[in-house]
């Protein structure tokens, strides 16, 4: 049975040199989500601009729905410039005052956060007071037994302790990167000595479910409250890593719903992940127009 994700905050593009791509994780997220064979709904807010037309028509190619993407008469659809060096690792510039900084709660946003099966929403999309209540108000507002995931996100300076903290107490599940987790820690002076006790420090405090940890190459760590697993990485080569890990965090949300063990888990979200990594933009066309296709050509 298809379940209703809902990917919660920023759609804008991708702007590198000599091609652009729509992005934005909630985009990128409800794009992989599809993918994986649930229903992927994108609540973010475009301007009225060129962009925001392209953006949503670029959206609908996708398959993705446009209905809770809401219009901005006042505040330009979002951009972000991005870098990537010989590693295929991005860096992102990313222009303030944007449309998604703007975001309404309405009575259709309350209506689709009753109805979603889970939710993932960040950190980024929080960075102006206006936005960052909606998605709390939306949080809030999903049945008892959906599923609320917070992927951290970290884009300096565009993060406090403040909203890493209360997101937490949010989410039944945090993702974040290796990077991420010492920042996340420090910032809320908390010891750091390694991930497994730091993602079980963070469970304890904040009453999660699961705490995931993405490595890179390195594979990925499961933590919860009950047992943790490594999945080692898997050998791509990297074209870049823009949205590779928000189509992790989709593959990993498809199993969690289906209650697959933590091994599962993570060895599914690995390969969806590596996958995106090995092509180029975030939202890669699936060979032979099926996922399992491209995923079997991975090693």
């Amino acid at each position: 049975m298809k379940k209703l994700v809902v990917g919660l905050g920023e759609v804008l593009w991708d702007m590198l040199p000599g091609r652009k791509y729509l992005g934005g994780a909630p985009a990128n997220f409800a794009y992989m989500t599809n993918l994986m064979g649930n229903e992927g709904v994108v609540a973010s807010r475009v301007g009225t601009d060129t962009r925001g037309l392209e953006a949503t028509r670029r959206m609908e190619v996708l398959g993705l729905p446009v209905t809770s993407v809401q219009r901005d008469g006042s505040h330009r659809t979002g951009v972000v410039n991005v870098e990537v060096d010989e590693k295929g690792l991005a860096r992102f510039e990313i222009e303030e005052s944007s449309a998604w900084d703007f975001l309404e709660w309405t009575r259709e946003w309350h209506t689709l956060a009753q109805m979603a099966d889970a939710v993932c929403f960040g950190s980024l999309a929080q960075r102006s007071p206006q936005s960052r209540e909606t998605i709390r108000r939306f949080v809030g507002a999903t049945r008892t037994n959906a599923v609320r995931i917070f992927d951290v996100n970290l884009r300096a300076p565009f993060y406090s302790q403040e909203v890493l903290a209360e997101s937490m107490k949010l989410a039944d599940v945090v993702k974040m990167n290796d990077d991420e987790v010492p920042k996340v820690m420090a910032l809320g002076n908390l010891v750091h000595t390694d991930e497994k006790s730091s993602a079980q420090r963070l469970i304890d405090l904040y009453d999660l479910k699961l705490v995931c940890i993405t490595r890179g190459r390195r594979g990925s760590l499961l933590v919860s409250r009950t047992e943790s697993r490594e999945q080692p990485g898997v050998p791509v080569k990297v074209a870049d890593t823009i949205g590779s890990g928000d189509a992790f965090t989709a593959a990993l949300v498809h199993e969690y719903l289906r209650s697959a063990s933590l091994e599962l888990m993570g060895r599914v979200a690995n390969r969806v992940g590596a996958w995106v990594a090995s092509q180029p933009g975030p939202t890669p066309t699936p060979k032979d127009g099926a996922l399992e296709h491209s995923l079997a050509e991975i090693r």
